[in-house]
């Protein structure tokens, strides 16, 4: 008996310590390990890619694994590079526009009287001349004049430059991984015992599928909102062509992150047109409660269509979650690591939700909240 314990005893020992050493090597690779995971990303974005190249034949016969891998990877991060070209300088014309502004003749009507007469009667010593829109257009100028726009583009290519290493060790990694689909797999199997490898191997197969839905159904997301703003602001609001593809693309990444982003996303739409109506003259000539009302309206419409059809299409049949159980997810994801922490926490989820399922689906609280 006392023998068994201590066998018992050096077991747990054992097991520790392995598990000691497992996190130590982690957390002293941990950036090779951010390639491994990062090129995992890519590759399950990719692999709907080659599946859709793979269908085109010549003669008979569809392209080698080598060169459909290098087609989806050509794709992926030639989206990436038009987005950064193409995004970003539309976005550094709005900050200069802003920049420039000078006094700008800006419509009163009886809100603003009443803001500014209750500001005055509330607030001891204030001038009774003061104005609320020009105060904020002010520290606007004050915001943006400060922005080195040319240093901070300058930063951003040294930052790039020094990820260049990464970047390529990205690359090459996802070109295995979307070459080979069973890659990713193999070596998650060749880590585990051998009564639980086909288990492991399913669950693998399990989480890749359901990731794969869900990064690519993010990235129609993403698209479909951007897109629906861009018509709006371009047709409707008449805020021109290159004003409109930035902040549609603004708001579109931003609601990326659930809950919180779509609100920072119209919020920051409906500011940003309103500078750009009133300091280049961009815009329906319209007032300004009505202007901002308008790209209100059409940021609003984008959101109604990304809840009801995006949305349910993305969270509940990609990773096949209730939107109670998403929600709960984000809420304690989002108190834990804030917006990185929303933004991981559906991936996060699916794969705990997926190991669950597989290997205690007999406990009852599994059982009952994770359907087989």
């Amino acid at each position: 008996m006392e023998e068994t314990k201590v066998n018992r005893l050096a077991g747990y020992i054992i097991n520790i310590g392995i598990i000691a050493a497992i996190s130590f090597v982690c957390w002293y690779f941990s950036d090779v390990l951010l390639y491994v995971v990062l090129a995992f990303v890519v590759s399950l974005i990719g692999q709907p890619l080659v599946t859709l190249f793979a269908k085109v034949k010549i003669k008979g016969k569809a392209a080698p694994d080598w060169l459909l891998a290098i087609l989806a990877l050509a794709v992926i991060f030639l989206g990436g590079v038009l987005l950064v070209t193409q995004v970003i300088p539309v976005i550094s014309g709005i900050i200069r526009d802003a920049s420039l502004l000078s006094d700008i003749h800006m419509p009163s009507g009886n809100i603003l009287e009443g803001i500014n007469g209750w500001v005055v009667s509330v607030v001891p010593g204030i001038d009774p001349s003061f104005d609320a829109v020009h105060v904020l257009l002010d520290y606007l100028k004050g915001f943006t004049s400060g922005l080195n726009l040319s240093g901070f583009i300058g930063s951003m290519a040294s930052a790039v430059a020094g990820l260049a290493v990464g970047l390529f060790s990205v690359a090459f990694i996802s070109f295995f991984f979307v070459k080979d689909q069973m890659l990713f797999r193999k070596i998650v199997s060749a880590l585990t015992p051998d009564h639980l490898e086909e288990k492991v191997s399913e669950t693998v197969s399990d989480i890749e599928h359901l990731l794969s839905r869900y990064f690519v159904g993010l990235i129609i997301e993403m698209l479909g909102v951007a897109l629906i703003d861009f018509l709006g602001l371009w047709l409707i609001a008449r805020v021109g062509f290159g004003y409109a593809i930035g902040i549609a693309f603004i708001a579109g990444i931003l609601n990326i992150i659930p809950y919180i982003g779509p609100l920072i996303g119209e919020a920051l739409g409906v500011l940003l047109c309103v500078i750009i109506k009133y300091g280049t003259g961009a815009g329906l000539d319209v007032n300004i409660w009505v202007f901002a009302l308008i790209v209100l309206a059409i940021m609003l419409t984008a959101q109604l269509v990304d809840n009801f059809v995006y949305q349910p299409l993305i969270y509940s049949k990609s990773i096949q979650a209730t939107p109670l159980e998403i929600f709960i997810v984000i809420l304690v994801a989002g108190h834990i690591g804030g917006a990185l922490g929303m933004l991981a926490a559906i991936p996060a989820y699916t794969v705990v939700r997926v190991i669950a399922s597989k290997f205690f689906h007999d406990k009852k609280p599994v059982r009952r909240l994770i359907p087989e």
